[in-house]
């Protein structure tokens, strides 16, 4: 079945041709930003007349342009109502100048703004509305047209349903109001099934209030409006009829005597006249035929004539409302009206400021602003004290320092407006007696100074505010004026009445009609931008977890990515007291030239990052230059440009030179480090190491860098024998020969797998960063532990010759199979490091060597974090924590718990191995990417996990297996949300199966194959776990291991 072809149009009523193209210009924005579903058919649609038809009237035209678009989309010649059969059209009515803003209602930028967006961008009205009609009030809705007005907010229940099961005809979506303000507007009466049975227009008190509901709210005549498509076709034949004709452009394209009057409105004309019809079998009324007020001139007959006809072809039509919402007009009042209007958002939009509202502006300095003050598109440089109740609207840079100069008090507003002068048309006047400026009379103005009436008002013309000619705009010798000229003088400031009067000035009302809305729009977008910048350089300096792909996405579709891209370098350049902020930059920058590549385009994300052309600008960040790294990324940047692969490329190499910086701020713990010197032993003397595996109760991936030192983390985890045995070990031992013989094993008895690595010279350890190289660990290990020096003009034989008289061997061994999950490679570290410590008689302790692996792994690049090392290395169930800061240290809690529980807990416990084998190389990247990301589900989940490692060991604390099979429950769901698809399809069988014997259960390490483990539900169930998984069909290289707590950790065996 084809998707129904959704249309969006916006019928601005009498816009100018400008102002219609800047329409379109901002509908196709919020689509490219994904606020309007690709595909969607954007049109805006003026009215074919001035002055204006009404909304009635306007809805007719932009009826027959949306089915005229449709039918040339679908091939045909001539408009056709076959169109409509799945077309879902809304039609939005804009127009009336606004004068807290110059763009209008629609587009006033509202001080909010809604975290689910994942390309940035304003919220303004139309924003709002179009959010609402199309997640709450829309959906589920036949093929038809929906009618709204962007005057208004609407807000909704989220419980607000409404049925559509067989509906034909109009339904109306009543907006509740109370009596006093519904007594000059008006009501809907309906019956239980919804269906109007009368409209009361400006009724009396007494009327109004037998259509209260249970809350006392009325159903005002108001709100959105539905149109089925049976009433759509019969509505178009309007336009091949007379005189209806003459609202459409086809009409006056053909000839036919325009409409005049604004006689059409959606209300009054049609939904009135649906009502009726519903009720009067035959003729109309004679009041509804000539409107609540006659029309006048010779037009009265041919109005009268259009509502007939409309009367004849809404027969029939059934009419219904539908109510629930909660509203809120925009409406001319004070700049109070931020505050009302916002109090009323839902939860899900995100208020930006608390007391004063500051929206698209950049504030410099010593900015104050108070409750109850408003500050909207400014650029303003401090010291600038705005009052309550003020409104300081689109005034630049230029004007703080005219501003500082003032004595504002509460209750003032300053607006800036882009205009451009021409032809000026004004047609609507409207008296003002009570009308004051500044919060004075006008005799005071004139008394103050010294201007006349005739200064402001021709001759003949209503003296209001809105007319009076009051605002600077051109000096004949000078040009344009700013905010120093005339308006300083009329507050207060510099200035004289001769120098007022000799410059061109504008009327409120001159103004708004001369608005350049495009231009306006522009220095919106251009501050939207420059607060964006601000907004990502405060962010990544404070270190908040604040999201920031949306300013990206934001900035590369306006053409920005320059300059976010340069203030990226500058923050990095300047952060070289907190490499992680550093490292963070660079991670950015990579995300910057993936947006510029394009989702999906370029290839993945993860891929090598070792180009040769990159590699001096690495180099430079390794020696710990950091400002001349990253002009050396940035030169090198600037040539990878040009195509969505190079693009992709480059980001890898940025991620890569973020890591260096990581690897640079984790290796800050390297002072937690205390080694000792003690008695060396005997040449030949095997120093042995053996160590347990760990489980990972909760908290895993907060101990991972930098989620580690910029959020904090928390890991539960203990310390396993795994079939009876330590499965991990090392030895060492001092040889007469002068170089390094490494020897590694995995595997169990006649399965081992043994492999001899030998250096004789310092060369050979120079790949010793290089995680997948021979020997790489072992490698690291002996520069790592200071057993040899690298690089160095001291030649290998010379200096174990000299350092530790002769040569060094080194064993290791793991019966635990490749990518178990258990910490084998954390641990073994740890177990190498002892191992060598020992042979060359040096003294460390537990927590010492927990941070050597730390800087060992940074030093091997494989990254990780530091719970695996406490696993292994520290005996029993241990709660370890690091704090949100660096240098980065472990602090480890052994718990204190009670024997019964210690016993109970290793009965409970199995190990299952599921026979899968993590091939995801990349599961700690792209966690890592996501993080700097600050992607909004990895930030709350890691505060999840570490709330859930410190419930965990409450649990054991307490003695609580039930609690703390809860908590491995959750674990795992958050392992999931961390990395994902690291539950494999075989897995996820086999963890089904498993769970009626289970409290809990969850994959060990970062999941994706290796070792499951559970939590039985009764004691010594091995036999039963074997049983299921053999009964359940597609499971097979599986193994059930019985698991025995290790309380001591790390074990030093006797010297041999």
């Amino acid at each position: 079945s084809e998707r129904p072809l959704g249309a969006f149009w916006q019928t601005p009523t009498s816009l100018s041709k400008e102002r219609v193209c800047v329409c379109v210009s901002e509908l196709e924005v919020r689509q490219q930003r994904g606020g309007l579903l690709q595909g969607t058919l954007l049109l805006t649609v003026s009215d074919p007349q001035e002055p204006g038809l009404g909304s009635g009237g306007a809805t007719l035209n932009a009826l027959l342009v949306a089915a005229e678009h449709l039918s040339a989309r679908a091939g045909y010649t001539v408009v056709t109502t076959d169109v409509l059969d799945d077309a879902h059209i809304l039609i939005l009515h804009t127009g009336r100048d606004f004068p807290w803003d110059s763009c209008g209602r629609a587009f006033c930028w509202l001080p909010v703004e809604k975290p689910a967006q994942t390309v940035q961008g304003p919220v303004c009205c139309l924003d709002m509305l179009l959010d609402c009609l199309s997640n709450q009030v829309c959906p589920g809705s036949p093929p038809g047209v929906w009618v709204c007005s962007t005057d208004m907010i609407l807000t909704m229940p989220t419980t607000f349903e409404m049925s559509w099961e067989g509906f034909s005809g109009v339904r109306v979506l009543a907006l509740p109001g109370d009596v006093s303000y519904a007594a000059n507007h008006g009501v809907y009466f309906a019956d239980e099934q919804g269906r109007v049975r009368d409209i009361i227009y400006k009724g009396s008190e007494e009327r109004i209030r037998r259509a209260a509901q249970l809350d006392g709210m009325v159903p005002l005549v108001s709100g959105p409006v539905f149109f089925c498509r049976r009433v759509l076709e019969r509505l178009l034949k309007a336009h091949v009829t007379p005189p209806l004709d003459g609202c459409t452009y086809m009409g006056m394209d053909s000839g036919a005597p325009p409409l005049q009057v604004c006689s059409l409105r959606l209300y009054f004309s049609f939904v009135i006249l649906i009502f009726f019809t519903s009720l009067c079998a035959c003729h109309a009324p004679f009041h509804l035929l000539t409107g609540c007020s006659s029309p006048i001139s010779q037009q009265g007959a041919v109005v009268r004539s259009a509502r007939a006809l409309l009367w004849r072809i809404l027969r029939g039509i059934t009419l219904h409302m539908g109510m629930s919402l909660s509203m809120l007009y925009i409406t001319l009042c004070t700049c109070q009206m931020c505050h009302h209007i916002t109090s009323a958002f839902p939860e899900e939009w995100r208020l930006l400021y608390d007391g004063g509202r500051v929206i698209n502006s950049v504030l410099e300095g010593d900015v104050r602003v108070a409750s109850g003050a408003v500050i909207q598109h400014c650029h303003l440089q401090g010291p600038v004290e705005v009052h309550s109740g003020c409104l300081l609207s689109g005034l630049e840079v230029t004007s703080s320092s005219h501003i500082q100069q003032l004595a504002l008090t509460n209750d003032h507003i300053i607006q800036g407006h882009h205009i451009q002068l021409g032809e000026i048309k004004i047609t609507v006047s409207c008296d003002d007696d009570g009308a004051t400026f500044l919060n004075h009379r006008w005799s005071d103005l004139y008394s103050r100074t010294g201007i006349q009436p005739e200064d402001l008002w021709w001759s003949g013309r209503s003296q209001s505010l809105m007319e009076a000619r009051l605002f600077p705009v051109f000096q004949p010798r000078g040009g344009a004026v700013g905010l120093e000229v005339g308006v300083c003088w009329l507050l207060g400031g510099p200035g004289a009445l001769e120098q007022w009067r000799a410059v061109w000035r504008l009327s409120l009302r001159e103004v708004l009609s001369l608005t350049d809305q495009e231009g306006e729009l522009r220095w919106r977008e251009a501050l939207f931008f420059q607060v964006g910048r601000r907004r990502v350089m405060d962010n990544l300096k404070s270190q908040s977890d604040r999201g920031l792909l949306p300013s990206f996405r934001a900035a590369v579709l306006g053409g920005q990515h320059e300059e976010l891209l340069c203030t990226l370098d500058s923050i990095a350049a300047g952060s070289r007291e907190n490499l992680g902020v550093a490292a963070r930059c660079l991670a950015c920058i990579a995300d910057v030239l993936a947006c510029l590549a394009g989702e999906g385009r370029g290839g993945l994300r993860s891929g090598p990052a070792a180009n040769p052309a990159w590699s001096h600008a690495f180099s430079i960040l390794e020696k710990g230059h950091l400002l001349g790294g990253v002009q050396a990324l940035a030169t090198e940047r600037a040539k990878w440009l040009s195509r969505p692969d190079l693009l992709v490329r480059a980001a890898r190499h940025y991620e890569a030179a973020g890591q260096v910086l990581l690897r640079q701020a984790v290796m800050l713990s390297q002072r937690f480090i205390s080694i000792g010197q003690g008695e060396v032993p005997p040449l030949g003397e095997w120093q042995d190491v053996e160590c347990p595996a760990r489980l990972d109760l909760s908290g895993g991936w907060s101990d991972t860098p930098p989620i580690a030192f910029e959020h904090g983390g928390a890991v539960v985890n203990v310390a396993v024998k795994v079939d009876g045995r330590r499965p991990i070990g090392a030895r060492a031992r001092r040889i007469k020969e002068p170089r390094l013989l490494l020897v590694s094993s995995s595997g169990v008895q006649d399965d081992a797998i043994a492999m001899e690595t030998v250096c004789e010279k310092l060369e050979d350890l120079k790949d010793h960063c290089v995680p997948y190289a021979p020997a790489a660990l072992l490698k690291a290990v002996c520069v790592c532990s200071g057993l040899v020096t690298y690089p160095s003009r001291q030649s290998l034989d010379e200096q174990l010759l000299q350092r530790w008289g002769g040569g060094v061997e080194i064993h290791t061994w793991s019966l635990l199979p490749h990518g178990s999950g258990l910490g084998t490679s954390s641990i073994l570290a740890g177990a190498v490091l002892a191992a060598v410590y020992r042979c060359t008689g040096r003294t460390y302790d537990t927590d010492s060597l927990i941070h050597a692996v730390l800087h060992l792994e940074q030093m091997l690049t494989t990254g990780g974090g530091w719970q695996d090392q406490v696993g292994g290395l520290v005996g029993g169930v241990k709660v370890a924590r690091s704090k949100a800061c660096l240098p980065l240290r472990v602090e480890v809690e052994r718990l204190p718990l009670s024997d019964d529980f210690l016993l109970s807990l290793q009965q409970h416990l199995l190990l299952v191995y599921t026979g899968k084998t993590r091939l995801a190389r990349n599961l700690l990247q792209d966690t890592v990417r996501r993080w700097y990301s600050r992607v909004p589900s990895i930030v709350e989940n890691a505060g999840q996990l570490v709330d859930n490692a410190e419930e965990c060991a409450r649990a054991c604390t307490e003695g609580s297996l039930p609690r703390l099979g809860a908590c491995l429950e959750r674990y795992w769901g958050q392992k999931k949300v961390m990395a994902p698809g690291c539950e494999p399809a075989a897995v996820r069988t086999m963890m089904d199966a498993l769970r009626p014997l289970a409290l809990g259960q969850t994959l060990a390490g970062a999941g994706g194959g290796g070792f499951l483990y559970l939590l039985t539900r009764q004691p010594q169930q091995g036999e039963a776990v074997r049983q299921v998984l053999n009964n359940t069909q597609g499971l097979r290289d599986f193994s059930v291991h019985p698991v025995e707590l290790d309380m001591d950790g790390i074990s030093l065996l006797k010297s041999s």
